[in-house]
């Protein structure tokens, strides 16, 4: 019996994990109908249905999902044993707030403790196919699906609080949580229930919050507190530098909000001494910084 092409191999894998014949033809760069000739082919040498094909999508077989389950196990294993010999950067997945106000912040630290180690950075805040993406190491929080095959590893809780410019805190007079009632609230598109996780975790339900303006991403929202607009409700993390220096102030404190960051690492570069040295950093980091209640 002759052995099937691994060209076709390759091709009915990602077309049954993608269930799409243009989706795998883009992965694999190559056309729609090569995709359907390797397919075809594999089926003739097997001797056995392995796609069934309609207009609107593409299934496989009962035949086909135990051999694409085999087929993705088998080209991530060849990818991972490839990954650790192979050198070259890394590649660290954060949200654009993250990065900016947490994140660069401290990577000179990380090049004087590892010089030698090579990290690209991707801005992202969603789930991550690591079969696909060129990812190695991702920040992610904690209601975000993690990827197949991978084990989150915890981080920290989210801590969560109002801040403000010290200005507008003198100005509106804000001494009690009652007084966030006449203030200017402040709010961002991307987290629109922060203000309620913050009343509901520190136990304050009689406030009634009134959002005056709401923001597209976090540093955004962060910028309009420090330019005096009125009061954001942000993840302490993403204010630790403000709040040293004195741009920002935090009446109240902060929280553990109900969400919690974890890490997300790359199957196939977890043996890698690299990536070992990039999480541990990271770990380390993160508790040092944002463990300890302030």
């Amino acid at each position: 019996m002759p052995r099937p092409s691994l060209n076709a191999l390759r091709a009915f894998e990602a077309t049954a994990r993608l269930r799409s014949f243009g989706d795998a033809a883009e992965e694999l760069s190559v056309t729609h109908g090569a995709i359907s000739r390797h397919i075809r082919s594999l089926e003739d040498t097997l001797g056995v249905l392995l796609l069934l094909r309609n207009a609107h999508s593409t299934e496989p077989t009962p035949e086909g999902a135990r051999l694409a389950d085999g087929l993705s196990r088998a080209f991530n294993l060849i990818l991972a044993s490839v990954e650790q010999v192979r050198p070259g950067p890394l590649t660290l997945s954060c949200s654009a707030s993250i990065m900016m106000y947490w994140l660069l912040p401290r990577l000179a630290k990380l090049h004087r403790k590892h010089p030698s180690l090579e990290v690209s950075l991707n801005t992202g805040s969603g789930e991550i196919d690591f079969s696909r993406e060129t990812i190695s190491v991702a920040i992610r929080l904690d209601t975000f699906k993690p990827p197949k095959d991978v084990e989150p590893k915890p981080l920290i809780d989210e801590w969560i609080g109002p801040v403000c410019s010290p200005e507008y805190m003198r100005s509106t007079m804000i001494r009690t949580p009652d007084d966030l009632n006449r203030a200017r609230l402040l709010a961002t598109n991307t987290r629109p229930g922060a203000w309620q996780d913050w009343i509901d975790t520190a136990g304050l339900t009689e406030l009634r919050p009134a959002i005056a303006e709401s923001f597209e991403h976090f540093y955004l929202l962060i910028q309009a507190a420090k330019c005096g607009l009125g009061v954001a409700n942000v993840p302490r993390m993403l204010v630790r530098d403000e709040l040293d220096s004195g741009a920002l102030v935090a009446p109240f404190g902060f929280v553990p909000g109900p969400r919690k960051l974890v890490l997300w690492v790359a199957p196939h570069l977890e043996a890698r001494p690299q990536t070992a040295a990039l999480v541990d950093w990271l770990c380390a980091e993160l508790l040092e910084m944002e463990g300890v209640p302030s």
